[in-house]
């Protein structure tokens, strides 16, 4: 099977870094940026075996054979290298088939999410191996985009730009949270989605209050917050984009907090420039929510990477003291939350990182709109 050369290599050279000669390779997303198919094996085996000196196999089940021919061809057409592909079938062990190409008596890097079932029977087969989690180097890899993947980022949060436009006029409608949704659904549909990057968020009042609120039967009614909290997959790379509305009116209880959160999604966004530290763009946001006396009412992270999935590592927090570097995306979203009031406001956007600070990948308008 053919892989991309370039994202190979980056793989390959933090491998060397890591000093881990063999790595197995099992997250769908992971895959597919490597070799261009995302296969969701089910309870089948999938492993993309990599080894620093060039001997890279994919083991996979036969049932995905089937647009293995179309699938190579296109990969040979953009120029990519290659990869032996070693196919099993239904009844075969196939991790005794893939202990056949693991070097004995040396490291084997293994990433989080190949289950443990498949782990076990290779230990048992290659007891001299040590076995390491090597899912950082994905991680770290796939954290910074290359020039394609910048591209898709921007097409995939112009089309989610699009899609709060369309279903802005709706939230006034006499909607439920729950009818709401389905209308997110059907607008990506009708933009030419792949599908949603994660479940809509769509919150009046008092639901508006808990940050992953599930829509339900509740209406909006007047005075009401409105969170929506929507993205979809655009050429397999996600968007991510949160807006807050007011049905009607907005008291000045409301308006405050909405300047408030604003201003500190402004600031984070300043922050997120290369050199600057994960935390700091965190801070930024924080320190100005926590001087205005509401630091109590900010109750998560700042924000997280995005790219072949809605979540991806590198997590926008306190904690995170890793430097910022040009290609990475992120999200920007503080919030304040009052459940005791029925109020809750978060504004998010999605920056990709330039030379000399970022890009912000979202357009909808972000003043204070009653509607």
């Amino acid at each position: 099977m053919d892989m991309n050369k370039d994202r190979l290599n980056r793989v390959l050279g933090a491998m060397k870094g890591r000093k881990i000669g063999q790595m197995l390779v099992s997250d769908p997303a992971a895959v597919y940026y490597l070799t261009g198919r995302r296969i969701q094996p089910g309870e089948r085996m999938q492993a993309l075996y990599l080894n620093v000196n060039g001997a890279h196999r994919w083991i996979l089940n036969e049932l995905f054979r089937k647009d293995e021919d179309a699938a190579a061809s296109a990969a040979r057409r953009d120029g990519w290298g290659g990869a032996e592909m070693v196919w099993y079938r239904d009844g075969e062990d196939a991790v005794e088939i893939l202990s056949r190409y693991v070097e004995k008596d040396t490291a084997m890097g293994i990433d989080r999410t190949w289950p443990s079932g498949f782990l076990l029977r290779l230990q048992e087969l290659c007891r001299d191996n040590a076995f390491v989690d090597a899912s950082g180097i994905m991680d770290d890899v796939r954290m910074v985009k290359d020039r394609a993947e910048q591209e898709f980022m921007r097409r995939s949060s112009e089309l989610n730009d699009r899609a709060m436009e369309r279903l802005v006029p709706w939230i006034a409608g006499g909607l439920t949270e729950r009818e709401l949704a389905a209308k997110v659904y059907e607008i990506y549909r009708q933009l030419g989605c792949e599908g949603v990057s994660f479940e809509p968020v769509v919150a009046f009042g008092r639901g508006a209050a808990l940050p992953h609120h599930a829509p339900d039967d509740t209406r909006g009614k007047r005075g009401d917050c409105v969170v929506i909290d929507i993205g979809a997959y655009k050429d397999s790379y996600a968007s991510d984009m949160t807006r807050t509305f007011f049905l009607g009116e907005a008291s000045e209880d409301a308006q405050e907090i909405y300047r408030i959160v604003l201003e500190a999604n402004r600031r984070g966004i300043l922050a997120a420039k290369p050199g600057n530290r994960m935390c700091d763009v965190d801070r930024a946001a924080r320190d100005y929510i926590e001087e205005k006396g509401y630091g109590a009412y900010f109750t998560h992270r700042t924000g997280h990477s995005i790219g072949l999935e809605d979540h991806e590592a590198g997590d926008v927090s306190s904690v995170n003291r890793e430097v910022i570097r040009p290609g990475q995306c992120f999200s920007v979203e503080p919030g304040i939350y009052i459940p005791e009031k029925n109020l809750g406001v978060r504004i998010e956007d999605l920056v990709l990182i330039t030379e000399d600070g970022c890009e912000v990948l979202n357009h909808f308008p972000k003043e204070l709109t009653v509607i």
